[in-house]
């Protein structure tokens, strides 16, 4: 935001110099990123009279000029611009003028004749070209011809201005306007605010309502919309003065009425808009949504392609505007224009921003209306507008106005408690303070009591809460006033959840043992269920159906990851990928009761699948599949990693897995995981070409057990020794049953038992079945004696035979 100091000093008495009322504006949140002379390096140019020119006897370009700069004396300069004439007044750089270039002028001859001075060019006085007119841009800068002779050119040209470059915060809406400012520099300043003139003489004779409508069909895009009628306009320039501060704040000059549209924007924050009577069909405008490939030229004589998300103005034939962006070419006011409607609307914000980021077209009136405008400000903006053009001598003004406001706007009131916002902020400060504070920014305020009952302006649409209050008056209290001190709150370790260092430790676990993570979406295809061969009351088959799914495809959010990662395989495996080993840490939903009435419950859950091929093909490699075991060893090897030891392999299965080639992960007496070869039927289902072996396990129960710090003991001073057994038992026999055997009658000097054989032949019976055990013993105290481990292996041996009727194998 560009704010003119001598636009912002007809509003409030500034009583510093620029650079200090940038210092107390950045100091209540405006923060002012440069202070901009406007005539900086411009000195000693002033205004002058062609009295009398003609050709240089010695040049077919050069033109002599005899200049009357209000010194009492006629000098003689020299110039190569083709646009001068007698009587002109221009610029003047005489001998020992400064131009903001650097350039300091001295005599100098051209062709044989002196020159003593220069014309000065807009370009040459540091002018933006932008900012001037297509005939002011090239050549000496002509002058109104009512300008006086002998004056400074920045008094002039409004170049003795002082301009601040302002960087506003999104929620500062208020503050895109000079009177915004204003106020803001009233408040910091302890003076008076004083606001323009905005009656309206309204000597046009009628009534807009009789000559006006206005039909908003779109009222969640536009909440008041507002009309004026202006007749006999006289098109022309707008005054110097105004001139100046449109130019100051960045804005070229064209017209009187577009200009008044576009000073009452940057005086106000209203953005206008000023339609040609007579062109807009039936004298209606209707806010509506744009047709689907509805077209508009606006006023940058570009067609537009507009689209429904669009705000469009049209009269009952087409469209002549686009909301809150740009107007029509078709309806722009022009020298024959006669009669004006004049509008102030206040237009959704996010609606207008997706507007202009879709057509590439930003405007002045845009960006404020992304931030916000005053819908209060509507009424204010046109009698405003109408009152400079009736000063103008350019219009008379029709009485009334016509509008659509259909739902009031209230300001926000919040009640607040003084000690609440000085805990809050962290210093004591008065209550007539906090009144005064607010009072000085125009809030309404009412004391209850020990409370505050808090009236936000209409134009401070982001105070919503005791906290914006607390903000306004910190800011004005100034922060520079609020000491620092250590949070009073005790301080924690910023870490993530242990739940979530679990899941870390797994990926990376699984990956150091050659398993690829993948991603997987979060939802299924609804015959997933079907394809596993869960039962019909399976609880896993109620799954949460998506409202707006991604595809046909992927309807139901997951209750198991089981499908995602075997799709994942059957995908691998259809492009000739021999060796598939991947895992997914992912969440499945399982619903409380459908239709929802509570969020569902999300589980942590691992994946992992592994096909094909157990190493990459290599001659020094075995060509073998991976196995049961294969998978086994990773469920081992990742508890193992995880330090957790309370677990137990137990027989049973899953519909989508192989009976005799499966089993159960149970922890404290819980199922919480399966692996195992997937079924030959759901393998078929899922089109896998080779054998897969799939893990599913639960995280959350693991979390409580798992240590990322090792758990070390010291190694053994004494050494151990083991001993092979091989016992017959029934083939119904479990290996962790015996196992459970051995380990409970061992006694303490067990430290191992591992299976090393498993025989069944012509040298065992039918129905039975050989496991070798091996059994380490070792003891910290000692070194251990034949005797003493002849004692335990005979215990082990009788239990076992007692408790499955086995018998020792020679």
């Amino acid at each position: 935001m560009l704010a003119s100091i001598n636009w912002l000093k007809q509003y409030v008495d500034i009583n510093v110099t620029p650079e200090e009322l940038a210092e107390k504006l950045t100091r209540v949140g405006l923060e002012v990123e440069s202070v901009n002379y406007l005539g900086a390096g411009l000195e000693g140019v002033v205004t002058g009279k062609v009295t009398q020119i003609e050709r240089h006897p010695n040049s077919d370009h050069l033109w002599i000029c005899q200049m009357d700069y209000g010194s009492g004396e006629i000098v003689q300069i020299l110039t190569g611009a083709q646009n001068v004439s007698q009587n002109d007044i221009v610029p003047v750089a005489v001998v020992g003028s400064q131009l903001p270039s650097g350039m300091k002028l001295k005599k100098a001859k051209m062709r044989g004749l002196d020159s003593f001075g220069m014309l000065c060019s807009a370009e040459e006085l540091g002018i933006d070209a932008k900012l001037l007119l297509p005939e002011q841009r090239s050549g000496i800068f002509i002058l109104p011809q009512a300008t006086p002779v002998g004056v400074d050119i920045k008094q002039i040209l409004g170049l003795d201005d002082v301009v601040l470059d302002i960087d506003l915060t999104a929620n500062r809406g208020d503050c895109t306007n000079i009177l915004g400012l204003a106020r803001e520099a009233a408040a910091v300043l302890g003076t008076q605010l004083k606001l323009p003139d905005m009656s309206v003489a309204e000597d046009a004779g009628g009534n807009a309502a009789d000559m006006a409508s206005i039909d908003v069909q779109a009222a969640d895009l536009c909440s008041r919309f507002a009309v004026r009628v202006l007749k006999n306009i006289k098109i022309g320039q707008s005054p110097d003065w105004m001139q100046k501060h449109l130019r100051a704040c960045g804005m070229r000059p064209i017209s009187n009425v577009v200009d008044v549209t576009n000073y009452v924007m940057l005086e106000l924050g209203q953005p206008m808009h000023a339609y040609d009577y007579d062109k807009v069909g039936g004298h209606t405008l209707i806010v509506r949504r744009a047709k689907a490939g509805e077209k508009l030229v606006t006023l940058d004589s570009q067609e537009r392609t507009l689209d429904p998300s669009m705000i469009t103005i049209a009269d009952p034939d087409h469209a002549v505007g686009l909301g809150g962006v740009m107007g029509g070419l078709e309806t722009e006011v022009t020298d024959a224009t006669v009669n004006v409607m004049l509008e102030a609307a206040t237009f959704n914000g996010p609606s207008i921003r997706r507007t202009s980021k879709a057509l590439g077209l930003r405007s002045e009136a845009s960006g404020r209306f992304e931030r916000g405008v005053d819908t209060v400000l509507t009424h204010n903006a046109l009698n405003r507008a109408a009152h400079l053009l009736e000063q103008m001598g350019a219009c008379e003004t029709v009485s009334g106005i016509v509008e659509a406001y259909p739902i009031e706007v209230k300001p926000a009131v919040v009640k607040v408690d003084p000690a609440a916002i000085n805990t809050r902020i962290g210093v004591e400060i008065a209550t007539v303070e906090m009144i005064d504070i607010l009072q000085k920014l125009q809030f309404g305020v009412k004391q209850e009591g020990e409370c505050l009952v808090v009236t936000a302006p209409s134009w401070r649409y982001d105070v919503t809460c005791d906290a914006d209050i607390s903000e306004e008056i910190a800011r004005m209290h100034s922060y520079d006033k609020i000491e620092s001190h250590m949070p009073s709150l005790p301080l924690v370790q910023g870490r993530q959840d242990v739940i979530e260092d679990v899941r870390d430790w797994v990926e990376d676990y699984l990956a150091s043992i050659g398993l690829s993570e993948v991603m997987t979406y979060s939802f299924i295809h609804p015959n997933s269920f079907d394809k596993l061969e869960l039962s019909a009351d399976d609880s896993r088959r109620i799954g949460i159906e998506v409202m707006n799914p991604i595809s046909d495809e992927f309807k139901v959010m997951r209750t198991t990851m089981v499908p995602s990662i075997l799709n994942t395989v059957s995908y691998n495996l259809a492009h000739q990928i021999d060796s598939v080993k991947i895992f997914e840490v992912g969440r499945t939903y399982l619903p409380k009761a459908l239709p929802l009435t509570d969020f569902p419950v999300e589980k942590r859950v691992l994946c992992a699948a592994m096909s094909g091929k157990r190493n990459p093909l290599n001659w020094t490699e075995a060509k073998e599949n991976v196995d049961f075991y294969d998978m086994k060893g990773v469920v081992e090897g990742l508890l193992a990693d995880l330090q957790v030891t309370d677990y137990q392999l137990v027989l049973a299965t899953q519909p989508y897995l192989h009976p005799g080639k499966s089993c159960a992960i149970q922890y404290q007496g819980q199922l919480i995981g399966y692996f195992g070869e997937v079924h030959p039927t759901v393998a078929a289902n899922f089109e896998l070409s080779s054998d897969t072996y799939v893990l599913e396990l639960a995280i959350e129960p693991l979390v409580a057990d798992a240590v990322k710090v090792p758990k070390y003991k010291h190694l053994p001073k004494f050494p151990g020794t083991s001993r092979d057994i091989a016992v017959v038992v029934p083939l119904e026999v479990s290996m962790s049953e015996l196992e459970g055997v051995i380990r409970t009658n061992a006694g303490e000097l067990l430290t191992d038992v591992k299976v090393f054989d498993v025989y069944t032949g012509k040298q065992v019976a039918a129905g039975c079945k050989s496991m070798a055990f091996n059994l380490t013993f070792q003891a910290g105290d000692r070194t251990l004696t034949d005797t003493e481990i002849d004692a335990v292996i005979k215990n082990v041996v009788d239990k076992v035979g007692a408790e499955y009727q086995a018998k020792l194998r020679d």
